[in-house]
């Protein structure tokens, strides 16, 4: 029995588990920064959408190990 699309699923869903908890806490963090200091809200957004590439580029690089464990191609 192969459970390769199994393994795959579940490396898939564990590596978007945590960048999506990450980016959520990071957008409530800066809004609350941005609330607290309006002045600089453009240098929180621009760190923000840094941290918000760093963490999803996290959550790509999941998806692209879950295909390669299927052994299958796309």
């Amino acid at each position: 029995m192969n459970l390769a699309w199994l393994a795959a699923g579940i490396a898939v869903g564990f590596g978007v588990l945590g960048p999506g908890i990450g980016i959520g806490i990071l957008t409530a963090k800066s809004s609350e920064a941005m609330g607290r200091n309006p002045d600089a809200a453009a240098t929180i957004r621009t760190n923000m959408i840094i941290g918000a590439a760093l963490a999803e580029g996290l959550g790509i690089l999941s998806f692209v190990l879950g295909i390669l464990l299927s052994g299958k191609t796309v």
